[in-house]
């Protein structure tokens, strides 16, 4: 089957376009047409699914750790490159700290700390609140809390699967 015949069948001949007109305006890449896409060995498949779930147990450690982790204890054959393209193709991200998370902009207004002077002397004289997520298989959870700054005594908390203004309002 000649290379004509082949792309005849993918796209039909349109008597006033050319192949490369009609594949520009459906937006498709010719190699897109030709190739087929590639079935996943059993092996990575396998592997991704002890991956995801030595992950969501361990989302702190990463594609070296993985590496030893498959290696050591379930006994595979993989090495550290191989991980890394799997972790890539399933979204994992190991959770650690970010560098540089607060980047101060020229000209935008830098609130003064109000407490920086302040002696905390007894109960109920300072509240402070907080706001948390936990990821969950499919989406996240947020826990807002109010806590009292002299005593770390819990004074009110709430669950929400999404974060919106009433919520945190409705937890005061």
């Amino acid at each position: 089957m000649s290379t004509t015949e082949k792309r005849q069948k993918v796209v039909k001949p349109h008597p006033g376009l050319s192949l490369n007109r009609q594949y520009n305006l459906l937006t498709i890449y010719r190699s897109g047409v030709y190739s087929r896409p590639k079935v996943k060995s059993d092996l990575n498949l396998r592997l991704m699914k002890i991956i995801n779930e030595y992950f969501m147990e361990h989302p702190y450690l990463g594609v070296e750790w993985m590496t030893d982790y498959l290696r050591l204890d379930k006994g595979f054959k993989v090495n550290k490159k191989r991980i890394r393209r799997l972790s890539h193709l399933m979204g994992i991200h190991t959770i650690y700290p970010k560098r540089k998370t607060t980047i101060h902009q020229k000209g935008r207004h830098i609130y003064p700390y109000l407490l920086r002077n302040m002696k905390i002397e007894r109960p109920n004289q300072v509240w402070k609140t907080d706001i948390s997520y936990m990821p969950l298989f499919k989406g996240l959870m947020y826990l807002a809390a109010i806590t009292d700054v002299k005593s770390s005594k819990i004074l009110n908390w709430s669950i929400s699967n999404s974060m919106t203004a009433e919520w945190c309002v409705e937890l005061f």
